[in-house]
């Protein structure tokens, strides 16, 4: 018997809508890296994990995590589903081993990465502050 109130044909529509791109986070750090002045390309196609902002000329990365999906030590990142808490435990531990393993390929090819969490981009000011400090 399972404990989620959902059917499977709801639970997979509701995580087909679970979006991998252009989320608002990601816009969020897309607008403030644009109005600093940096310009980017998406996507990162040909490099380790795909990296959400790539700048080129500066070797540098940026990655923007959900706190929830990459298991953040905030609030929202270290809050535990009740219904298949073993599963989702699980996940996140791979999604952190893959994370792990993707910024140390990147350093290896000579990338600097950044990681943006969720939670960092309600605060504009430091947000734009942190950007000016990792991209200059």
């Amino acid at each position: 018997m399972s404990l989620d109130p959902f059917t499977r044909e709801e639970r997979a529509a509701i995580m087909r809508a679970v979006k991998a791109k252009d989320t608002t986070p990601e816009i969020i750090v897309r607008s403030a890296a644009h109005a600093l002045g940096f310009r980017f390309r998406l996507g990162g196609r040909g490099l380790p994990g795909r990296p959400d902002l790539v700048f080129v000329a500066r070797r540098k990365v940026i990655f923007v995590h959900g706190c929830f999906w990459h298991g953040h030590a905030c609030k929202r990142g270290a809050r535990a589903p009740k219904a298949n808490a073993a599963y989702w435990r699980a996940k996140i531990a791979r999604n952190r081993t893959r994370d792990a393993v993707v910024l140390s390929a990147l350093a290896e090819l000579g990338w600097d990465a950044l990681v943006i969490w969720e939670c960092e981009t309600r605060d504009q000011d430091r947000l734009r502050a942190r950007l000016n400090r990792a991209l200059r």
